[in-house]
């Protein structure tokens, strides 16, 4: 039995202290730095001369099934994330989308202003925290769809594939941005 005057040391926390006072099943301590602090009654032993009087192993029992660690708590259903419905940003890389007229471009100018729209495109998408993209470079001799793997192989937070074939074809790419990249 704990009384006032008691020394006490709390059982999940390296603290000792004098019972100031009792109140209902609360106990009131004066810890050794000199904080009060409150604590439940069955959370402190009483101790003699530094060392913890030990209690019986029936009170032990009784205090251990007691604390709210050894309850059963009802099970919750697990909540999975939501299934992200928002359809995917696409950027259409065609230079006829980009562009008014190709006259008097060379086929660098054209490839270096589709390699442009698509870094600011997907500079946006991560700053906006969008989570995927679909670039659409169309089939042509494959030398844009290279370039873009290239360019989207040096961001750290991107996995890239194939878009959807039955929507797309064998001309887009898929970009997933990785929003908390580890």
């Amino acid at each position: 039995m704990i009384t006032i005057g008691d020394m006490v040391s709390v059982l999940d926390e390296p603290i000792t202290g004098r019972v100031l006072n009792i109140k209902d099943s609360e106990v009131v301590i004066e810890t050794e730095d000199g904080f009060d602090m409150t604590f439940h009654i069955k959370e402190v032993v009483k101790v003699q001369s530094g060392e913890m009087v030990i209690p019986s192993y029936d009170e032990i029992h009784k205090n251990l099934q007691e604390k709210d660690v050894f309850k059963k708590k009802p099970k919750r259903p697990i909540q999975r994330p939501k299934e992200r419905s928002v359809p995917a940003m696409e950027v259409d890389l065609h230079i006829h989308k980009l562009v008014k007229s190709t006259k008097g471009m060379a086929n660098h100018d054209m490839i270096t202003l589709q390699l442009d729209t698509a870094k600011r495109q997907l500079d946006f998408a991560i700053h906006k925290r969008i989570p995927k993209v679909i670039f659409i470079h169309g089939v042509g001799q494959g030398v844009l769809k290279e370039e873009l793997k290239y360019l989207f192989g040096r961001y750290d937070n991107v996995r890239v594939s194939d878009a959807d074939y039955k929507k797309y074809g064998l001309g887009a790419m898929e970009i997933y941005i990785v929003q908390n990249p580890r």
